[in-house]
């Protein structure tokens, strides 16, 4: 009876002590880039000669992973949504997902067969990787006003395929002038934005939680009207310089000819 009652002192303080080891229950959220690689820690330096350590993931609970300190197992899904993309650390039990896809969000549970209480969860978001947006010029509506040629206007589209819980917003400088959001996935986004053709300070930025992209605007490139009003400026600049020369090269001679 004694010898029951040790052994199951010994058992309870193993569960207990493991439990320290991992954090007992413990919720990680973590965020990551399509196609890159996240390791799920343990938390432990070295695998007992008794301890086994269970992966598990989704609402239900499928073991994708088993690691002893005899020997380990990757269990691929009926779906094959982990296929060749899971490894066990031999050492520590920690998983490795690499080229990581959107349809492994979801939760990960680290369990032991001491005890049948998770030690440790990871909620991972999977976002996709950002396209760098594409501006175009909305011709139909970018027509030079002759009559006020100083106050002409372009219309612009900002545009971007296939993201998910992704913001597409306009920026004048750090201001921002407009903003549209998705969290739906794989959806495209589009922004106009109308303005006069006095600068080029303004930027096209798609962001997620974890990155963004951004180009920047060439008015002149994109947009006849404003090319029009810059290269008008430009010529009238020009103009005027030669009248200013002529002027000056009219007056040399008039007081040449005065002094002879």
């Amino acid at each position: 009876m004694k010898k029951m009652f040790d052994a199951l002192i010994l058992s309870s303080l193993c569960i207990f002590n493991l439990a320290g080891v991992f954090g007992a229950d413990e919720l990680m959220s973590m965020s990551v880039t399509e196609g890159d690689s996240v390791t799920l820690p343990t938390v432990v330096t070295e695998l007992k000669e008794d301890d086994v350590i269970l992966w598990k993931f989704g609402p239900k609970d499928i073991l994708i992973a088993q690691i002893s300190s005899k020997e380990s197992e990757i269990y691929n899904d009926s779906d094959g949504r982990h296929r060749d993309g899971l490894k066990l650390d031999s050492q520590t039990g920690s998983l490795t997902i690499t080229n990581i896809t959107s349809t492994e969000s979801g939760l990960y549970k680290l369990i032991t067969t001491r005890t049948d209480t998770p030690l440790k969860k990871f909620n991972i978001t999977v976002y996709a990787r950002l396209p760098v947006p594409v501006i175009t010029s909305d011709s139909q509506q970018n027509v030079s006003s002759p009559e006020d040629s100083l106050s002409s206007k372009c219309v612009l589209l900002c545009s971007v395929m296939n993201v998910t819980h992704a913001s597409l917003s306009w920026y004048k400088g750090k201001d921002s002038l407009s903003s549209i959001s998705v969290s739906k996935f794989n959806t495209s986004l589009s922004l106009p934005l109308e303005l006069e053709c006095v600068d080029d300070s303004y930027s096209c930025v798609v962001n997620n939680p974890i990155a963004n992209q951004t180009q920047h605007l060439n008015i002149t490139d994109l947009c006849q009207p404003c090319a029009e009003h810059c290269c008008g400026r430009t010529e009238a600049a020009i103009r005027l310089v030669i009248s200013g020369l002529v002027s000056l090269a009219i007056v040399a001679v008039l007081v040449y000819d005065i002094s002879y």
